[in-house]
């Protein structure tokens, strides 16, 4: 880009930025509020709209068998805003923006914190982050100039006179002029409050234009200044204490009104500081400094903490009047391999980090942060239920019984809200990047840094025996799987054709089985009785036994029917349990052969061309020749030992 492109640039951002400059008067400001009503929308309003406005999709579960799986019947609505940065919390997200709903129509919310508990790294503050970059992003508005609570120019509009104003404007007209602009409506303007000048003004974080932040304060030194403002010492000679002159309205609400005011780890204030909590959600108003009257306040309340601090504040029974203003929204962890994997990738992107990754890296280490946080069940075990929260179908070994997410969510209670962060497994991978010596990181370098991690942990030492459990057992047979699967397909040429063919064969017999007919030979036209060492044959990869062969066979045949019914397209995949034995089917066909062409030390010129062939397939998938070599060696030794 040369010099005049740069200025080129620079020319048409500040053209641009001039033409949402706007000064003017109330009359003025009375003609865009006729045209576009919305303008004068409040907080809570705003931000909704700035939420869905990008786009909602709504999904019916009963379209999408994944989705039924994971979240039973409900409809499950999902928002452009938030769905590059944000994963595995669509329940989380769906009751924040219900919160901004209810409060843009003016119900009990819009007098509520918004307070987000969860645990560390589960994404509260980033949730937060996001409402304020949204809100900093958003058009300008309009606001009486010189008011330091940049606030809304029809509150000029005298009571008497609102009911016949918000009919022409077809607006409500809510709160007060605020002391500073009510002296000077009184004595510059003489009350003609039509010739009130009023100019565009935006939101910024850093300038605290709008958006106003309160961290935690040292309980012995908490001053009511950092929400309310101060009275300028400076001006007490000129003015009198309650003149609106001597005040310095600089405070987080003061700041905040029309906009975000967020509380840091809000219960770590002491309780009487959060006091002016109450009057602004309840009253929509907040004291002044010193001796003045209130003042009008609208703004969107967001605060966060973790959960010992939020139980050490509720058990304490002298704090029910803020207790009753708190619309409590609980951030647990991501439970949902997919989406986990989704938040690791975009952490990735985001980093200067250029080594390559081989497949499976990030699904291992996703797969200990799940497993941590999932509560122990009666019903399966832990790896099962990671498959299961997954939106993976999931049998009972030896019947046809589906095993229900929802029953195993009401057994686990409140799960998410322990375990381990994604700043760990961020840190891990961070390690293993930084470790690798040919430039690529692998599922068990990976691995080998979790285990490294977990062992200089600071936590109890049966945690850290059941974490370790978790990889050196369960991630390490799941892996040893996967790893088996991801030979084999790369070994047998065709590997989809080949299951593809299974399939519709296992249909076929499954299929005259069920319906007890007979199965016409396509060369022969002669006519079969269905193949039930064929059937068992797969069903045998599964632990099902032959008393409940036949359940599982009308189970299959009626899926397809119903997904054929529903205008679905069936192929090996859609079914997970017959997908499973189909694979495992496969995988055992050629264990025998892959296992000697990946052992052998020395090959013949046929074993040659096919282990070339398979390296190749691998290449293909995503594999480079470090991290190609470094597995099949694996393979070899730990996959197939004599």
């Amino acid at each position: 880009m040369g010099t005049t492109d740069f200025y080129t640039l620079i020319q048409k951002d500040r053209g641009e930025r001039k033409t949402l400059d706007f000064k003017g008067t109330l009359l003025d400001y009375l003609h865009i509020v006729k045209e576009s009503p919305e303008i004068s929308a409040l907080s809570h309003e705003r931000l909704y709209r700035l939420i869905v406005e990008p786009g909602v999709e709504v999904i019916k579960t009963e379209e999408d068998p994944r989705l039924r799986r994971i979240y039973g019947k409900d409809t499950i609505k999902k928002y452009k805003f938030f769905e590059n940065d944000f994963f595995g919390i669509d329940e989380v997200l769906m009751k924040l923006v219900r919160y901004f709903h209810s409060a843009a129509m003016r119900g009990e919310e819009s007098r509520q914190v918004l307070y987000l508990v969860g645990p560390v790294g589960s994404g509260k503050s980033s949730l937060i982050e996001a409402l304020k970059k949204l809100l900093e992003s958003s058009p300008p508005i309009y606001a009486l100039e010189g008011c330091p609570m940049r606030e809304e120019p029809l509150h000029l509009i005298p009571k008497h006179l609102r009911p016949a104003f918000e009919k022409e404007l077809n607006v409500k007209i809510e709160g007060d002029l605020c002391p500073v602009c009510r002296y000077r409506l009184k004595n510059e303007f003489k009350g003609e409050y039509e010739k009130f000048p009023v100019v565009s003004v935006d939101f910024s974080i850093r300038s605290r234009k709008g958006i106003g932040v309160v961290p935690p304060v040292d309980p012995n030194n908490q001053d009511t200044s950092v929400l309310i403002g101060s009275v300028d010492i400076s001006k007490m000679d000129l003015y009198p204490e309650d003149d609106p002159r001597v005040f310095a309205l600089n405070g987080a609400f003061n700041v905040g009104n029309r906009g975000i005011v967020e509380f840091i780890e809000v219960f770590k204030n002491d309780v009487e500081y959060l006091h002016t909590m109450i009057t602004a959600t309840q009253e929509k108003s907040i004291p002044s400094p010193g001796k003045g009257s209130m003042i009008y306040f609208d703004g969107v309340i967001l605060a966060h903490s973790n959960e010992a601090e939020w139980n050490k504040f509720k058990a304490d029974h002298t704090n029910e009047a803020i207790l009753d203003r708190i619309v409590k929204i609980e951030v647990p962890y991501c439970l949902e391999l997919n989406e986990e994997i989704k938040i690791y990738e975009k952490i990735l992107r985001k980093s200067n980090f250029k080594a390559h990754i081989a497949p499976h890296t990030i699904e291992v280490a996703s797969m200990f942060a799940i497993l941590s946080r999932l509560a122990l069940s009666n019903k399966v075990d832990p790896m099962t239920k990671l498959k299961i929260y997954n939106g993976e179908e999931i049998i009972e070994k030896g019947t046809t019984k589906r095993i229900d997410v929802m029953e195993l969510k009401e057994e686990a209670g409140r799960e998410g809200m322990t375990g381990i962060s994604t700043r760990f497994i961020m840190k891990a991978l961070d390690s293993a990047l930084s470790d690798s010596e040919h430039n690529c990181i692998n599922p068990l370098s990976v691995m080998e840094s979790l285990i490294k991690e977990v062992k200089e942990m600071a936590a109890p030492e049966d945690l850290k025996k059941r974490y370790l459990g978790f990889l050196q057992d369960s991630i390490k047979k799941e892996y040893h799987q996967i790893l088996e699967k991801e030979v084999t397909k790369a070994f047998i040429h065709g590997y989809r054709e080949q299951a593809q063919d299974l399939f519709n064969n296992y249909l076929d017999h499954a299929e005259a089985f069920v319906n007890k007919t007979k199965l016409k030979d396509p060369n022969t036209g002669e006519e079969l009785e269905p193949d039930e060492e064929f059937l068992s044959s797969i069903e045998q990869q599964l632990g099902i036994t032959p008393s409940a062969a036949k359940g599982f066979r009308q189970d299959v045949t009626a899926y397809m029917f119903s997904v054929l019914r529903n205008g679905g397209k069936i192929d090996y995949t859609c079914y997970e349990p017959l997908k499973e034995a189909i694979e495992k089917k496969l995988t055992a066909s050629v264990r025998e052969l892959s296992r000697i062409i990946t052992k052998s030390k020395v090959r013949d010129q046929e074993q040659s061309k096919k282990y070339d062939a398979m390296v190749e397939e691998m290449k293909r998938n995503g594999y480079c020749d470090h991290c190609c070599n470094v597995v099949l060696k694996y393979a070899a030794n730990n996959l197939w030992k004599d």
